[in-house]
This record gives structure tokens, sequence and C-alpha cells, in this order.
């Protein structure tokens, strides 16, 4: 399965864009995944042409089978970069539409990012976004910041319970693209 991933934190190389780099090295042989970072991204200006960096992601969206987004959680809510990151794209050429969509995260804080991944969830699934969320478990790594060893691996639960959810999300993957196929 192709895969974009979208680390969506403020800080470029954060524990988001270490959770998508360890599934991209432990679960190569299920993705092909292509990491992109939300914070390189320029804010959104209303009224502006989307820029070139936008353009390229919408276009790696568009060529994935599949897109991850690991969101962190700032003040509550979904990171600032992210957010833009979810309004240029859903302005100018809507490539999550009608695309399977999982959203995973972490934080410092126990909870790790269930508030953001929520909101961001809520945002993908409305109107002029129209991405199929996944929405069975949901992985909410907390203390992000201290889970990953020095060769960036994970605990061996948390690794355990990741590589669950990821089978959970590929039953999910293989449903809707059924009935993608049903309908053409």
């Amino acid at each position: 399965m192709k895969v974009l991933a979208i680390a969506g934190s403020n800080e470029i190389n954060s524990d988001q864009t270490q959770l998508l780099e360890y599934i991209k090295k432990n679960f190569n042989d299920k993705y092909d995944v292509k990491i992109m970072e939300a914070a390189a991204m320029p804010m959104f200006k209303e009224g502006v042409n989307e820029p070139e960096d936008l353009k390229k992601m919408g276009q790696a969206i568009n060529e994935a089978d599949a897109v991850i987004i690991s969101t962190a959680e700032s003040q509550n809510s979904v990171p600032s970069s992210l957010k833009s990151v979810v309004e240029w794209l859903s302005s100018a050429e809507h490539p999550f539409k009608e695309k399977p969509l999982l959203v995973i995260g972490g934080a410092k804080e126990p909870q790790g990012s269930a508030r953001a991944q929520v909101r961001l969830k809520n945002v993908l699934a409305s109107p002029g976004i129209g991405a199929i969320v996944f929405n069975n478990d949901e992985f909410m790594m907390g203390a992000s910041h201290q889970q990953f060893d020095k060769d960036g691996n994970l605990p061996e639960g948390t690794a355990k319970f990741l590589k669950y959810f990821l089978e959970e999300f590929d039953e999910f993957y293989n449903t809707v693209s059924s009935r993608k196929e049903e309908r053409k």
C-alpha cells in the first residue's frame, strides 16, 4: 500500500516524525511510506495562491492509496501547522476526498494526542475535505518524548499495540477499497 504520511507538529523532526519513521522502517513489507512535515509548509493565507510545496503534498496525497496523519497536541487542539496544511489543501485541490485516512499521534501528556485527534477527525470528515477517516481503535501515545530509544524503537507493549492497530486499519482500507471498486 502506498502511504503518504504527514507529521503534524509545529516542529520538524518531532515525535510525530519519529513515529512515522518507525512505521516506515518496521512495516515496510506492508507500506511504501513517504513522509512530509506540516511544519515545513507555509501558513495558510486566504486569497493567496497555493504554494508549490503544498501542490507537491496534494499530488503525493492523490498518488497515495491512503494517508496517515500523526498529530501532536497543542493547546488541547491540532497544531497550527497541521491545521494550515488541511486548510490549504481543502481550499485548493481537495486531495483528501474519499481517501482512506488514519489519524495517530502522541504528546508529552499521559493522554497523548487524544483531544487533537478528535478535533482533527471532525475537520477531516467535514464538507470540502471528505476524507474517509478510520474511527475504530485509537493510537494516542502518551509521554511520546520518552517512548523512543536511541535507535528509534518503541517499547514492546507500544509496538505490539501499534501493530494490532495498523492491522485494523488494513482491514478498514480493504473494506473501503472494495466498496470503491463496486461503485465503478
